[in-house]
Order: structure tokens, then C-alpha cells, then sequence
């Protein structure tokens, strides 16, 4: 099945067919129909959660600036086209093959059946002071909060993925975000894969009957989450799960030994320090 050629400019920021409409087409048929308006999430959330960030921070947001124009021309020129999670679990069906390239953590929380699985961001296991004063950097940018990690590109990803998936197979391409999918489908396309989709938004934006979900949740939002927020539960996911006040009482307990614990960190540091 041929790509139908994506129009961003005004179009970009149309709204996007009901979900019903499209659910009663082909998925060939849906393809064709639109693309979606991309989705592409912020800077902060990159840099937090899978950039692998390297000199000053404006040679870096130059650098992110400069790639994320890259991206969305792939949209632009029609070379990677446009899906929602729906269409996406259709194409499956059709015998594309989805290709979730998030980092095996994420997977193991909320991953795809049937999906080919290659990260295209892997942690970054060097201890030298760079690196450290990076991961100090993250934790400065919410990385406590949301769980990030500091990432670099897998060297290996295409070859993995060649490994897996010929060249001639209809591949759908997908993260929990959409941001690392994305660049994972610019490097995908310039080692000759000619039929590539990716879902807008990552699956973040996927609903449980859209994919065939496994792994510990049943939700594929689970993947996405860490971090003290996880550890509260007060992310959407997890309150969209529970009831009352923050969440219900469990987590009203969580907040204060959370508290309890910094202000204890707090005492010791005074003490040790004066």
C-alpha cells in the first residue's frame, strides 16, 4: 500500500477526523484520508527524558531547534506519514510491522504484542564528570519528578532493525512521546526503509483497544511514567485509576513520609555542614 502524500502549512493545525469516522474505514482508506497534525513534545521533556546532550545548553538548543525542523519535514515531503494509535493497530492487522523503539524500562511496563523492539536512545552507563554533572543537570530539569534518565543515540539501532525487518516492509514507527520515533524514522529512511509511518503524539495518545497491549499495566500511558510522580501516583494514568482527594487516601500517605524523608535529608545536611 502507497503513502499518500502528507500537507502540512494551515492544514497542519486542523482538527483531526473523529475517531469514529476513521475507526469505519480501511486502514488503506484512512491512510489516504489525512494526515494528522504533528505533535511533538517539549524541550524540557527531551532534554529530561532522551537527549543526549553535549556542550553549552544554546549549542543544544540550536542543535534540537535545527532537528525538530528536520523532523517534521519528513512529514512535510511525505516521506514518513502521519497515523494515530487506531490506524496504527489496523495497519498490524494489514501486516505492517510496528517498530517501538523506546528503552526496554519502558517496554517492560506497557509494550506492543507483536511489535519489533529496538531502542534508539539506550542509557548512558558512563561514570565520568561529565556525564554525572549532565545527570545533575537532568534531575535540575524534573528528572526527579518525572523519572528521566540521561540517554545517548544507540549506535546499533539500524542494525538491529535491519537484523529484524527487510527493507521492503511496511513499518510503522512509534515511542511513548513521538519526539524519539521521529528521529528514529529520519535514520530509518536513510537506510533505504521507503514505507514508513509513525504515530503522532507516541503512545501517550493511544487508547487501550487501539493496540494489543503487554506487560505489567494494560494501559501503554504506564510506560511513560517514573519518577517521584509514579511514586505518588499522581500522574494522569494513575488518577484517571483512582478516586478522591490526590488520588485517595494511599497516596495523601505517600506525600507526607515523601515529605517526612526531605525534611530528615534537610536536618542531616544542616547538621553535617554547620
Amino acid at each position: 500500500m502507497a503513502l499518500a502524500q502528507p500537507v502540512l502549512g494551515s492544514s497542519a493545525h486542523q482538527r483531526v477526523a473523529h475517531a469514529g469516522t476513521v475507526a469505519r474505514r480501511p486502514a488503506a482508506a484512512a491512510l489516504k484520508a489525512r494526515s494528522l497534525p504533528v505533535r511533538l513534545i517539549s524541550r524540557q521533556q527531551h532534554q529530561t527524558c532522551c537527549a543526549a546532550t553535549a556542550g553549552k545548553r544554546s549549542d543544544y538548543t540550536k542543535d534540537l531547534s535545527d532537528a525538530e525542523k528536520r523532523w517534521e519535514g519528513q512529514i512535510r515531503e511525505g516521506k514518513v506519514k502521519s497515523i494515530n494509535a487506531k490506524i496504527a493497530g489496523d495497519l498490524m492487522k494489514d501486516g505492517w510491522t510496528l517498530l517501538d523503539v523506546r528503552p526496554p524500562y519502558e517496554i517492560a511496563k506497557a509494550g506492543i504484542e507483536g511489535a519489533t523492539e529496538v531502542p534508539v536512545y539506550i542509557v548512558d552507563e558512563d561514570m565520568s564528570v561529565g556525564l554525572l554533572l549532565k545527570k545533575a543537570s537532568n534531575l535540575g530539569l524534573g528528572g526527579w519528578w518525572l523519572g528521566g534518565t540521561h540517554m545517548k543515540p544507540n549506535a546499533g539501532f539500524i542494525g538491529a532493525v535491519q537484523a529484524q525487518v527487510p527493507k521492503d516492509a511496511k513499518l510503522i514507527v512509534t515511542c511513548q512521546k513521538g519526539l524519539r520515533s521521529l528521529a528514529a524514522a529520519e535514520q530509518l529512511s536513510r537506510a533505504g526503509y521507503g514505507t514508513l509511518a509513525w504515530i503522532n503524539g507516541g503512545l501517550d495518545t493511544a487508547k487501550k483497544t487501539d493496540l494489543p497491549v503487554k506487560g505489567e499495566f494494560d494501559d501503554l500511558r504506564y510506560g511513560g511514567i517514573g519518577g517521584l510522580s509514579e511514586l505518588l501516583g499522581w500522574t494522569d494514568v494513575q488518577r484517571e485509576k483512582s478516586s478522591g482527594f490526590l488520588g485517595g487516601g494511599q497516596n495523601i500517605i505517600k506525600a507526607a513520609i515523601v515529605v517526612l524523608i526531605l525534611d530528615g535529608l534537610w536536618a542531616a545536611w544542616g547538621i553535617y555542614f554547620h
